[in-house]
Parts: structure tokens; C-alpha cells; sequence
């Protein structure tokens, strides 16, 4: 089995920016006055399924860290749902549409519900960490700040 050596590797973080992607495009078609509700609304939700991904990776170091992001990634999809819903019931999208995004969001929820049982293979000290050199963050308190 292959691992993932970022964020950018994993299928269900590829499949949330398809959908971001895709519901961007659509909502290109929304009327004006849809603007600052129900595009932006739904523009947004997709687009932070693939952001929280993004953060609950970084978050590998703490497995509690890392379930909330991919649980706050999953409420992210389940609003996009709502939003193409909606969508649907304004007349802005057709069923076949609204079928095949929520059927994506709901594969999406169930990869990272996958990702949350098994939090463990993803989590703790087996992770890579970058480390830097300690003192590049302190500065010499034996030099004046004119000797700088």
C-alpha cells in the first residue's frame, strides 16, 4: 500500500477540490442576486472540505487534532449538500446534477469517516516531523541591537 507523503496525495483531498471545482463552475450560471448568499455560501463550503484536509494533515503530531479538522472537513461537505439542495429547489441545477454532487460528497464523507476509525495509521511519532535548529529562533542577548 502506498502512503501519502502530503496532503495533496490523498484521493479524498483530490476528489474535495473536484467538487469545489465543479460547484464553481455551476454556480458561474447562478443569477446575480444569488450572489452573496447562496454562491458564495456554497463556493465557500466546498472549497473549506478540501482545507480542512489540508490542516487536519498538518495536525498528524496530535490524533485528536487531527479527527476534529477531518470531522469539521465532513461538516463542510454535509453544508455543500445543503447548498446544492438548495440549488436544486431554486431551479439552478438539474436532479442529475444534484444527484451526482451529493453522491461525490457522500463518497468524500465516507473516506473521511474511513480516515477518522483509522486516525491511528495516520497520527503519533511514526509521522515525519520537520525540525530546525533550535537556535535560529533566539537571538543573542549578548550583542547590542546597533551590533545587528
Amino acid at each position: 500500500m502506498q502512503h501519502a507523503a502530503s496532503f495533496r496525495d490523498l484521493v479524498v483531498y483530490q476528489k474535495a477540490r473536484a467538487v469545489a471545482r465543479r460547484f464553481f463552475d455551476l454556480s458561474r450560471a447562478f443569477p446575480k442576486e444569488e450572489r452573496y448568499s447562496l454562491t458564495d455560501q456554497g463556493r465557500r463550503s466546498s472549497r473549506s472540505i478540501g482545507a480542512q484536509i489540508a490542516e487536519a494533515w498538518a495536525k498528524r503530531a496530535y490524533e485528536r487534532h487531527f479527527v476534529s479538522k477531518l470531522s469539521d472537513a465532513d461538516g463542510e461537505q454535509q453544508e455543500t449538500q445543503h447548498w446544492v439542495d438548495t440549488a436544486l429547489d431554486c431551479g439552478y441545477l438539474t436532479r442529475q446534477i444534484r444527484d451526482e454532487l451529493v453522491d461525490e460528497l457522500e463518497r468524500i464523507g465516507r473516506m473521511l469517516h474511513a480516515m477518522i476509525n483509522k486516525a491511528d495509521q495516520f497520527c503519533g511519532a511514526s509521522i515525519r516531523c520537520a525540525r530546525e535548529d533550535a537556535e535560529r529562533y533566539f537571538v543573542d542577548q549578548s550583542q547590542g541591537l546597533d551590533d545587528r
